[in-house]
C-alpha cells in the first residue's frame, strides 16, 4: 500500500510513510471488509461514515506540515485511523467525533493500540476545541460548505488547517495562518462525506 499507492503518488514525508507502514488498517474497519483494508479507497465504517482512502490520509498529514512536538486537532475521528497516523508524529492529538458510537469505539481502539497521546471527545467539531487552542495543525475529515471561522482562529501562527470544502464539488483547502490577522489558502479537488451538526444548520 505505502509503496504503490502513496510513495508513487508523491508522498515524501518519511514520518508519514513510517506511520502508515506501522499501523494495521484492518483494525479500523469492520471485520467483514478486512480483505479490502489496503485498497486505495474509502470504506464504510457504519453510521453513514467512511474511513478515508490511504492516499488521502497520507496527503492530509503531509500537507499539514507538522512541526516537532506538534499539537494537532482533528475534526471527525471516525474509525480513528487518521488520528493514529497523527499520533505517530505529533506529541498531542485532540479529536472530536459527532457520532457517539464512533467516538466510543475510537477511544477504546486507540487505548488498546497504546495511543495515550490522543484525546477523543464526543461532540460537534464545528467550533473546534477552544480550551486546548492554539493548534499547530487542524485536520478535518468531513466536508462543510465553507471554512469554519473558529478553526482558523484556533490555529497557531504558522499552523495549517487542512479541510475539504464544498457540497457535490469539493476542494481540499489548506489554510496557512501567516500572522494573527492573515491567512494564505490553496485548494485541490476531493470527495468526502458531508460535515454534520452545526455546519449543516448554517446552510
Amino acid at each position: 500500500m505505502v509503496e504503490q499507492q502513496i510513495q508513487q503518488r508523491g508522498i515524501r514525508d518519511t514520518r508519514v510513510l513510517s506511520a502508515m507502514n506501522k499501523i494495521p488498517r484492518e483494525r479500523f474497519i469492520p471485520s467483514e471488509l478486512a480483505s479490502n483494508a489496503y485498497n486505495d479507497s474509502p470504506l464504510p465504517i457504519g453510521f453513514g461514515q467512511t474511513i478515508s482512502q490511504p492516499y488521502i490520509v497520507a496527503y492530509m498529514t503531509e500537507v499539514a506540515g507538522l512541526p516537532e512536538h506538534a499539537k494537532v486537532l482533528e475534526i471527525g475521528t471516525g474509525s480513528a485511523y487518521q488520528a493514529s497516523v497523527l499520533a505517530e508524529i505529533a506529541d498531542q492529538v485532540f479529536s472530536i467525533e459527532i457520532v457517539p458510537e464512533l467516538a466510543t469505539q475510537a477511544r477504546a481502539l486507540l487505548n488498546e493500540l497504546g495511543y495515550d497521546n490522543v484525546t477523543v471527545r464526543e461532540g460537534d467539531g464545528y467550533r473546534g476545541w477552544p480550551l486546548e487552542a492554539p493548534f499547530d495543525a487542524i485536520i478535518v475529515t468531513a466536508a462543510p460548505d465553507h471554512v469554519p471561522p473558529a478553526l482558523v482562529e484556533q490555529l497557531a501562527v504558522g499552523g495549517k488547517l487542512v479541510i475539504p470544502v464544498g457540497n457535490l464539488r469539493q476542494e481540499m483547502t489548506v489554510v496557512t495562518k501567516t500572522s494573527d490577522s492573515s491567512t494564505r489558502q490553496t485548494t485541490l479537488p476531493v470527495r468526502f462525506v458531508p460535515m454534520t451538526g452545526e455546519a449543516q444548520q448554517r446552510n
